[in-house]
């Protein structure tokens, strides 16, 4: 494909997002994450060339090359020593997913068994906790594959769901490539699940949160005490609750979350949404597996995949006769966005605007005469046939047949195009209106109006098509 494609999707689930369904008719599933990644740090203990500086109680923290740090070594071994003990004893009777990074989890074997214990997910948190960004691919690729190996090897079972959090712009397709998770979790763009394709691989991603996370304890733009950290969560629980058909995603961290003042604000939050009805704690693989049962991917021709013949072949009649308007969308700017009605109209629309004035005006006589000679002939193609049978045009009286005739004849010699509106939008009875009062409009007028019609006319045709 040669012509410029915009590979983000701003779309989504667009405006009116699926119905999760939950179980029990759950109004709010509630993920509760606690990343476990104490021991797998930057250190040079582990071969790292220096010292972690993110997610610390240590303000404006540096990496210190070819050192250890003492004081974030004890820092991330508090979250081991007690945080991670202080929020299980907190949240043991709840359904509870643990990033786990594998090299963390294998110098936790006390950890491990508590949180098997629990019946919490360990989801898979990458080998190490360090930066990806610069990583080659083939290393990435490896460390994933190690990380998997090692996870099941501490904990018996192989990870379902998959969450980097230092990534690579490579991560989650290398990780979608393995094709051993059923959700990855390295983005933050939803409310809900949703499927992206990775060649053959089709992935389900489970968003996480970067908002309702403790993190923001330890970044400058954050929260300075438990009672704000308390209220923000209670206010995102609230307006997903009354919005209904939504995950709440909540980020953990032994060391964060789990010191005193913090935990009790998670304890307080945890009994707000305890007290509604209709809210369904839940694991991310939980979540996974519910929605690839309630929501499978089903793949579909994508006007943004598509090659310039196939395009042009399926769109260049929705502006009737005009396939130099689909051959001018195909070759500008699209992406996911345009894989919508909605999206490949505008695509097709700014072309059509962006033409010359002749350029339109011959758009506009390549429409055909309402109920005319044509129609008649039945040589009117499938879309306009199809259109001028939705309000009868195609069953006149002959007193109807004449009327339309004279209005077209009336309109053409004055106008120099035919009338054009788009019929599905009107009755009959409409239509002979608007037709005599659009007579009398002067011509530039009517172009402008012509044009609008045309628009909406293949915009509905676009809402068929897909």
């Amino acid at each position: 494909m040669d012509a410029p494609r915009y590979p983000r999707d701003m779309h989504g689930h667009g405006a009116n997002p699926p119905d999760p369904a939950w179980p029990g008719g759950a109004r709010i599933a509630v993920q509760i994450v606690l990343n476990y990644e104490e021991g797998g740090e930057n250190n040079v203990l582990h071969g790292d060339p220096a010292s972690e500086a993110f997610l610390s109680e240590i303000t404006g923290a540096q990496p210190w090359p070819e050192m250890r740090h003492a004081n974030m070594e004890s820092i991330y071994e508090y979250g081991a020593r007690a945080g991670f003990w202080r929020l299980h004893r907190l949240m043991g009777d709840l359904p509870v997913t643990v990033y786990g990074v594998a090299s963390a989890l294998a110098r936790a074997p006390a950890q491990v068994e508590a949180m098997r214990a629990a019946g919490w997910e360990i989801a898979s948190h990458g080998l190490k906790w360090i930066e990806h960004r610069d990583m080659p691919e083939a290393e990435e690729r490896a460390a994933i594959a190690e990380a998997i190996r090692l996870h099941t090897e501490v904990t018996g079972t192989a990870p379902r769901g998959f969450y980097c959090g230092r990534s690579s712009e490579r991560t989650l397709a290398l990780a979608a490539e393995t094709g051993a998770f059923a959700y990855l979790a390295d983005s933050y763009a939803d409310d809900l699940p949703y499927w992206v394709e990775y060649g053959a691989r089709d992935q389900l991603i489970v968003p996480y949160t970067l908002d309702a996370n403790d993190m923001r304890f330890a970044i400058q733009a954050g929260h300075p005490d438990g009672a704000s950290w308390e209220r923000y969560l209670r206010d995102s629980f609230d307006c997903l609750y009354r919005e209904g058909g939504r995950m709440m995603s909540v980020g953990l961290h032994c060391r964060l979350a789990g010191r005193p003042g913090r935990a009790e604000a998670l304890r307080r939050f945890l009994d707000h949404a305890r007290g509604h009805e209709g809210v369904w704690f839940a694991t991310r693989e939980a979540i996974a597996d519910h929605w690839a049962a309630t929501h499978p991917h089903v793949r579909r021709d994508r006007p943004s995949a598509m090659d310039r013949a196939a395009f042009v072949a399926r769109f260049g009649g929705v502006f009737e006769h005009s396939p130099w308007i689909a051959e001018r969308a195909w070759a500008g700017e699209l992406g996911p966005v345009h894989d919508t009605p909605a999206g490949l109209h505008n695509a097709l629309a700014r072309v059509f605007r962006t033409a010359s004035a002749e350029e339109r005006l011959g758009a506009l006589r390549a429409h055909p005469d309402l109920a005319g000679k044509l129609a008649a002939a039945g040589r009117l193609t499938e879309e306009s046939t199809s259109e001028q049978a939705s309000v009868g045009l195609d069953l006149l009286t002959n007193t109807e047949r004449d009327t339309f005739e004279e209005l077209n004849g009336a309109y053409v010699r004055k106008h120099g195009f035919p009338f054009i509106v788009a019929v599905r939008d009107h009755t009959k009875a409409e239509i002979l209106s608007m037709f005599g009062r659009r007579i009398d409009n002067d011509t530039p007028a009517e172009i402008a109006e012509a044009c609008r019609q045309v628009e909406r006319i293949a915009r509905l045709r676009l809402e068929d098509m897909l």
